[in-house]
């Protein structure tokens, strides 16, 4: 990387040349700068920038600090990546206009409530537990089906399944697996891949990647 390059070029880079290998286009996939516990003043410079899409993890977090950006910047989109809470629902939908971890049927009611009531409709992915790990988010493997028929019957708008592989392996066969289970219930998008393996999951059809240490640094990485 030279001087000249910044972050955000050094990822767009990155998502271009593994775009390549897979023989896709660069502009299929999203950036999410994910700039949870960063300030405005440090999200300016990448809004400065051109980057408008960005992902919080927590509701009353982006609720402080992004009308203020937004006003400046009014074709922003915002996403939610961070477990959501049923209760947390109604505010989610007014603000976010993406949400990436929906993996439960009680989140899918409230949230099919919230949009019914609004009439906002953001995208949402359904959260994959990838790993079959205890510790993480996400509808088991094999619950997938009965998850996404659920979420259709509530009438969110799906737009694909969001994971987060094991740490400390190669995530490659989780990325793959998220893939094939997209394509076996009907799913284009793939929110999958963040600052440490998004080439990979680039590779592997990642429509969402979100990178957050590589283009803030370590504080709130992701």
């Amino acid at each position: 990387m030279t001087p000249s390059t910044s972050p955000l070029d050094q990822v767009a880079a990155g998502i271009a040349h593994a775009a390549r290998i897979a023989g896709r286009r660069a502009d299929a996939v999203t950036l999410i700068a994910v700039s949870k516990t960063h300030d405005a003043e440090t999200i300016r410079p990448l809004l400065a920038a051109g980057q408008r899409v960005f992902g919080e993890n927590r509701v009353q977090e982006a609720a402080a600090k992004w009308p203020a950006l937004r006003e400046a910047y009014p074709d922003v989109a915002l996403h939610l990546i961070g477990q959501l809470q049923s209760n947390k629902a109604e505010e989610a939908v007014a603000l976010f206009d993406a949400i990436h971890a929906v993996d439960r049927e009680s989140l899918v009611d409230a949230l099919g409530k919230a949009i019914a009531k609004s009439g906002r409709r953001p995208h949402c992915f359904l959260q994959v537990n990838i790993g079959d790990e205890a510790q993480k988010g996400g509808c088991a493997i094999d619950a997938l089906p009965g998850l996404l028929a659920r979420a259709r019957d509530a009438g969110l708008p799906v737009a694909g399944l969001m994971c987060l592989p094991p740490a400390d392996v190669e995530p490659a066969p989780y990325f793959a697996l998220l893939a094939k289970l997209a394509r076996e219930v009907g799913l284009a998008g793939l929110s999958m891949g963040m600052s440490a393996d998004y080439e990979t999951a680039v590779t592997l059809g990642a429509t969402h990647v979100r990178v957050g240490s590589a283009l803030f640094g370590t504080r709130g990485a992701a």
